[in-house]
């Protein structure tokens, strides 16, 4: 029973994947007229209240105390934090080399920063898989040189990566304290209202002014690219681990671009087809072999 609701959750991880890469391409459309303090609010608020039927459905009481709020607002922040980097980084580049260098890298600093932090010795074969996942990572984006990777919207990319490894992290340990959906909830909500303060002054109902797309574009990413893709993230993070849950975002490259190509005429090139192959490789050797105690 164990293996088969291990299984539910892998399948279900594979589809917020999908989610998330369609993510990159809504975020993109939201970059060309709004502010990225107007656009985090919302994202925020939307957020917010797609939670509240999901919170009546599991009929469970949110119960905050010292822990619980410690967890919070540690995800709070980072999650703040992530959309910045991300909006900043997609408004300068492209939506699919955001989707492949932070799903890329961001498995290697979580299992990174689970070895140093909690002196976890990992398997070869999971570090066979990591180097796969970087090769498949670097094919993609054609690296040759340092600089080429650290320039400007990559930066906000690398970024990225590193934040949502503490994401993912912060995660796990929450659920010891508070329900993920409970946790998601409660993160967005402190989010929001940290947002609106700093946003207070800017034009937040200039929102109301944007077309068909934009509305299309900023209820994917909260509804489905956050609420239900976010959610069955921190679900699966605390059923399988951080280190298992993170290395499904290895499959993010490949459908965000496939997606970016559908929808904002993105090139996809064989050099990109390869490297994401490789990368699907990489879930594969990572996820062969797993320890049965989780840190």
């Amino acid at each position: 029973m164990n293996s088969m609701n291990n299984t539910r959750f892998m399948y279900l991880l594979v589809l917020a994947m999908f989610l998330w890469a369609g993510g990159w391409s809504a975020l993109k459309i939201l970059t060309y007229d709004v502010p990225v303090d107007v656009i985090i609010f919302w994202r925020f608020f939307i957020v917010t209240l797609s939670f509240l039927p999901l919170l009546f459905f599991i009929k469970q009481p949110v119960v905050l105390d010292k822990n619980t709020l410690k967890y919070a607002l540690a995800g709070a922040v980072l999650n703040i934090s992530f959309m910045v980097g991300s909006f900043l980084g997609v408004k300068y580049g492209l939506a699919g080399s955001g989707g492949v260098i932070i799903t890329t890298l961001s498995p290697v600093m979580t299992f990174l920063f689970v070895a140093i932090l909690f002196k976890k010795r990992l398997q070869n074969i999971q570090y066979f898989g990591l180097a796969l996942g970087i090769v498949g990572g670097f094919i993609m984006l054609e690296l040759k040189d340092i600089n080429l990777f650290l320039n400007g919207s990559n930066t906000y990319f690398l970024l990225c990566a590193i934040i949502w490894a503490g994401v993912t992290i912060v995660s796990q340990h929450s659920h010891k304290y508070l329900h993920p959906i409970h946790y998601s909830f409660v993160i967005s909500l402190i989010a929001t209202i940290a947002a609106f303060a700093y946003a207070y002054n800017s034009d937040l109902l200039s929102v109301f002014n944007e077309g068909f797309y934009f509305w299309i574009a900023l209820l994917y990413i909260t509804v489905l690219g956050q609420s239900i893709a976010t959610t069955i993230f921190f679900m699966a993070s605390g059923k399988l681990g951080s280190e298992t849950t993170s290395s499904f975002m290895f499959l993010v490259p490949l459908f965000a671009l496939i997606i970016a190509w559908i929808v904002l005429d993105e090139p996809i090139e064989m050099h990109i087809l390869i490297g994401g192959a490789v990368s699907l490789v990489a879930v594969y050797f990572i996820n062969s072999t797993r320890k049965k105690k989780e840190w």
